[in-house]
């Protein structure tokens, strides 16, 4: 049955319009998203079936590649681009609102800020979170891009910023996009170069985090090795 035929007090976007959007469920959301299903599913249905696809996870459907959305049946390439653009959209207001607060000073805050940057990222990538005396931050920089199982890090750059963005503490983060959290010896060794290194133009490395996939990103500092 097509949604238009549900009583109307059923129908997601008027149960939106008369409760607000906190009151639907996530698949009836996605379907006013969709607008419309196909031949023998309503757009709910075809909503259900996209987050089925992803084990249920709104997080994992968000980080979902295009092909990927666009394989599902019912979606296709012009809804696929459209749910990653709307999916952007709400990644880029929430980094901006959670950038503007003094937020670098919790760990669960620096995880949740590093998951809205990295976790959707399909090659591995090097960033630093520049922040003055009392971490607030001053800046976010992506200063090394790699493949999808490494990135080449050059410290003299990492100091070059620091100096640049007059930082009195960093935080360093990198994604693993095979899902593993776990740090290499490589990263290991690389962390206490960096701090050493870091050390010397009296700039604090507070933490480093690696960022894979929606769990939550593994703290260095956490586990002793800075």
């Amino acid at each position: 049955m097509a949604i238009s035929d549900w009583p109307s007090g059923e129908r997601p976007r008027e149960r939106l319009l008369a409760q607000g959007a906190a009151a639907l469920s996530d698949a009836e959301l996605l379907a006013i998203y969709l607008r419309v299903g196909i031949r023998g599913k309503s757009a709910v249905d075809l909503a259900r079936d996209l987050l089925a696809r992803f084990d249920g996870s709104l997080a994992t459907l968000a980080a979902a590649s295009l092909g990927e959305l666009a394989a599902t049946r019912g979606i296709g390439s012009a809804k696929a681009a459209q749910l990653k653009a709307s999916f952007e959209l709400s990644r880029r207001a929430l980094s901006q609102e959670m950038a503007k607060r003094d937020n670098f000073s919790s760990p669960d805050k620096v995880r949740d800020w590093l998951r809205l940057q990295l976790a959707h990222r399909p090659r591995e990538v090097f960033v630093a979170l520049w922040l003055d005396a009392q971490n607030r931050l001053l800046a976010s920089e992506e200063l090394f891009a790699g493949t999808l199982t490494q990135t080449s890090v050059y410290p003299r750059e990492i100091l070059k910023s620091a100096l640049a963005n007059n930082a009195a503490a960093v935080i360093l983060a990198h994604n693993h996009p095979s899902g593993l959290a776990e740090p290499s010896a490589a990263d290991e060794i690389l962390t206490r170069t960096l701090k050493q290194a870091l050390t010397l133009i009296d700039v604090r490395l507070l933490d480093h985090f690696i960022v894979a996939g929606t769990q939550s990103p593994l703290s260095f500092a956490e586990r002793g090795l800075i």
